[in-house]
C-alpha cells in the first residue's frame, strides 16, 4: 500500500522536471509511482549516462537497458573455474563486463600488510595470480574492462594497497596493465581512483588508461555531519570529475550507491543517468547493488545500497 507521504514525496521525481517545463519520461512516471523505500533503482534515461550494476542478487536481469555487468574478484583464494557462466549471462543480455580484480583475499585471515602486498607486486612475486585471471578472461566473448586496485588514494585505510607512495602504486599498477595487454589485447583499461584532491599524483599516463572511474555514493545522514546538507548526485561527483577530466579519457563513476529518506532517494533515483552539460565526458554509471563492505565513520554502519530494500541480504564480500 503506498501512503499519501509517498505519493507527495516521490512526486519529486516528475516535479522537478515539470519546474523547467519538461515532461516527464515515461521511465520517471513509474519511478514515481513507486514506493521509494521498498525499491530505489534508477530512472535510465535515454539522452543520458549509460547504466550498468555489480548486482549479485539478479535485480536487474530483465533490464533491457543496462550496459554493464560489474563483477569483483580477489586474486587470493578464488575459484576461477565458473567465471564462464558471467560471460555467457552478460552476452545473452548484450550487456559489457567491468572486472574489477582486487590485490588480495575477502578472507582477512589471508591478507598481509600494505609494505608486504607491495613487495610482493613489485618483485613479480603476484604476476602469476593476475595471469591466472586473464587466462580465465581470455575465452570470453562479451567486451572486457579491467579495472585493478581501485581507489588508491582513499584515505580511510579501507585497502591494504592504498596511500602508498605514487611512484610504488603507479609501478605495479605498469606491471599488471603490462599483462592484461600481453594476455587480453582487446580489454579495456580502467584506472580508478576514489575521486579525492590527491588522485592526479597516481595517474599513470594517458597510454596506460582508457577509461578513467570515479566512485559516488551519497548516504543522507553522512552528508549532513559533513556538509550540514544532504548532497546530489552532481555535487558529489563535481570533485573528481574536474580533477580527471582534463586527461581526455571517458569517465564512468564505477561505483554508485545512494541511501537515505524518501526526498533524498527521490532526487537521487532521477539524477544518476541524466544528460549533464557541466559532465559531457561522463559517459556511464555503475550500480553496486548490496550492503556496504566497510563501516562507515560516526556510526553509521553498513548503509544498505541494494535497490530492493524488503528482499534478503547474503553475505557479502569481506
Amino acid at each position: 500500500m503506498i501512503s499519501r507521504r509517498h505519493l507527495i514525496s516521490s512526486s519529486a521525481i516528475a516535479a522537478s522536471a515539470a519546474a523547467f517545463g519538461i515532461a516527464p519520461t515515461a521511465e520517471a512516471q513509474e519511478a514515481a509511482a513507486r514506493d521509494l523505500l521498498v525499491d530505489k533503482r534508477p530512472v535510465l534515461h535515454d539522452d543520458g549516462s549509460k547504466f550498468g550494476c555489480y548486482d549479485p542478487y539478479g535485480d536487474f536481469t530483465s533490464e533491457k537497458k543496462v550496459a554493464t555487468e560489474h563483477l569483483f574478484l580477489p586474486w587470493e583464494d578464488v575459484e576461477l573455474g565458473g567465471l564462464g557462466a558471467a560471460d555467457e549471462y552478460a552476452l545473452a543480455r548484450g550487456r559489457k563486463i567491468l572486472v574489477t580484480i582486487e590485490p588480495w583475499s575477502w578472507d582477512k585471515d589471508w591478507n598481509v600488510t600494505p609494505a608486504e602486498l607491495r613487495k610482493s607486486i613489485l618483485s613479480g612475486e603476484k604476476d602469476a595470480n593476475m595471469r591466472a585471471i586473464c587466462a580465465a578472461l581470455a575465452s570470453f566473448k562479451s567486451p572486457i574492462t579491467i579495472r585493478w586496485a581501485q581507489e588508491m588514494e582513499n584515505p580511510s585505510g579501507r585497502f591494504t594497497w592504498s596511500n602508498w607512495k605514487p611512484k610504488d602504486y603507479i609501478k605495479a599498477y605498469l606491471r599488471m596493465v603490462a599483462i592484461i595487454r600481453e594476455m587480453l589485447p582487446k580489454a579495456l583499461i580502467m584506472w580508478s581512483p576514489k575521486g579525492e584532491k590527491s588522485l592526479g599524483a597516481y595517474y599513470p599516463g594517458k597510454e596506460h588508461v582508457d577509461i578513467v572511474g570515479l566512485s559516488v555514493f551519497g548516504l543522507e545522514q553522512y552528508d549532513i555531519i559533513h556538509g550540514g546538507k544532504p548532497h546530489n548526485f552532481a555535487e558529489l561527483l563535481k570533485q573528481g570529475y574536474d580533477l580527471t577530466v582534463g586527461y581526455g579519457k571517458p569517465i564512468w563513476v564505477a561505483e554508485l550507491g545512494y541511501e537515505g529518506s524518501l526526498d533524498y532517494l527521490a532526487r537521487w533515483v532521477d539524477d544518476v543517468t541524466k544528460k549533464y552539460a557541466e559532465f559531457p565526458e561522463l559517459k556511464e554509471v555503475i550500480y553496486f547493488n548490496d550492503k556496504e563492505v566497510w563501516e562507515w565513520p560516526h556510526g553509521l554502519g553498513l548503509p544498505n545500497w541494494r535497490v530492493l530494500r524488503d528482499k534478503p541480504i547474503y553475505p557479502v564480500r569481506g
